[in-house]
């Protein structure tokens, strides 16, 4: 009896069981596919469809590359040496990259220039887009790059951008000195004090003076022009749409009006119509023998375009917002400006984010249009100088790969800085 009572006591281990792996279905890759590519029968088939039309694209594409001839002089030259096979004639690209980047006019002993003011762009972006990583004191080179690189890449002399930096410091002062009377007064007061300066300046002939060789604007060209009309356009939308959205919203009846008017013209009216109204129209309003640039005329316009679709943007944001904000910077003892500053367009801003990062992508990809009204941007020299030429007739899907891929990093770009900066700026995780 004792035996058997022996044999039938449970019997337990003191030790744990060393680990184990976890099934090789269960774990690396094989689980990777199985839960995203073949977690139900539809998933699986629609994965199989998938991976077909990617091999016919990959066979499709891979030999046109592989083959691509690189150092030729022409189209003809190209088939000539690929005699029938499937390659494309990138020669075009090393023939034509100065012109593709710069323009066909623009001097090339001088592509330094605006070689060096697009280096210098990543500098001056640097601590307004990264401002936990680079220190403060690099907002100097930030306000002072605009005035530096319209000198690089447009000449002439150094006092005339000197000159039209300290009207924006005279403003500044003028404004920063009657804000704390009145906000209106400080910002017209800004605006006039600005004008003024330019205007006395004007009767001062700088020419020669520390001066590089003068570019015309009608020699701008390539990628080039389309980065100076996507960086300038964006940078003015943004503060521009802020101030129409706030306007928008405003108490005052005759800004309100105006903002809305404003808004709600320019949004119901194509781009290509205002770079039209650029290109021939505002000839019409200035005085006989006047020339107004046509690049400033295209970027006023592209400005006005993308600055109401930004206000609306923002005006969501601000919308968006609870009423308990803005009843908070009142128990603060806020007045207007203050509260606009320091609590709502903070948080309006962040909301935004997504819109009007789309807004940026869109403008600089919009840019293109110019090629309508004889400008030769990147698409502009495709079309014309390039392509009208005997020797790279037909030349088309290398040409248009080219700047597909421009466009695509350059867009690519900020849309992975936009959300980058969305989850820096996500203080709601948990």
């Amino acid at each position: 009896m004792s035996d058997m009572h022996e044999h039938s006591v449970g019997w337990s281990r003191d030790t744990l069981i060393d680990e184990q792996p976890a099934p090789a279905a269960e774990r690396g890759v094989v689980r990777w596919m199985r839960a995203n590519l073949f977690s139900t029968i539809p998933n699986a088939l629609l994965t199989l469809v998938a991976l077909w039309c990617l091999y016919q694209l990959i066979a499709g594409v891979l030999p046109w590359l592989a083959n691509g001839i690189w150092d030729a002089p022409s189209l003809s030259a190209c088939r000539e040496i690929l005699q029938g096979a499937t390659g494309g004639c990138f020669a075009v690209l090393t023939e034509r990259w100065n012109q593709l980047l710069f323009g066909f006019q623009y001097p090339s002993e001088l592509y330094w220039r605006p070689a060096t003011a697009f280096i210098l762009l990543f500098v001056a972006l640097a601590p307004v887009l990264f401002y936990k990583v680079f220190p403060r004191s690099m907002l100097i080179f930030t306000a002072i790059y605009p005035f530096l690189a319209y000198w690089l890449i447009w000449g002439g002399s150094i006092l005339t951008p000197v000159c039209a930096a300290l009207g924006f410091v005279a403003g500044y002062l003028v404004y920063s000195r009657f804000i704390t009377q009145s906000f209106a007064i400080g910002f017209f007061g800004g605006i006039a004090a600005a004008l003024v300066f330019w205007w006395l300046t004007g009767f001062f002939n700088f020419t020669g003076i520390l001066a590089l060789e003068p570019v015309d604007s009608r020699n701008m060209g390539g990628f080039m022009l389309n980065l100076i009309l996507g960086t300038v356009c964006v940078s003015l939308s943004i503060p521009i749409g802020i101030a129409l959205a706030l306007g928008r919203q405003s108490n005052m009846p005759i800004i309100k009006w105006i903002c809305v008017i404003f808004i709600e013209f320019v949004r119901g009216v194509p781009l290509i119509t205002l770079l039209f109204v650029a290109n021939v129209v505002l000839a019409y309003f200035l005085p006989p023998g006047s020339n107004f640039d046509l690049i400033l005329r295209v970027i006023i316009m592209i400005t006005m375009f993308a600055s109401a679709y930004i206000a609306e943007v923002i005006r969501g944001g601000l919308a968006a917002l609870p009423k308990g904000q803005y009843e908070a910077a009142d128990s603060l003892g806020l007045d207007y400006p203050q509260a606009i500053r320091l609590v709502i367009l903070p948080q309006a801003l962040k909301i935004s984010i997504p819109g009007i990062v789309n807004v940026a992508v869109g403008l600089f990809k919009d840019t293109t249009l110019v090629s309508i009204i004889s400008m030769f941007d990147l698409v502009g020299m495709i079309r014309g100088p390039i392509l009208a030429s005997t020797e790279w007739n037909g030349v088309y899907w290398e040409l248009l790969s080219f700047a597909a891929l421009l466009f695509f990093v350059t867009c690519y770009g900020i849309s992975q800085y936009s959300q980058w900066l969305e989850r820096q700026l996500n203080t709601d995780r948990r």
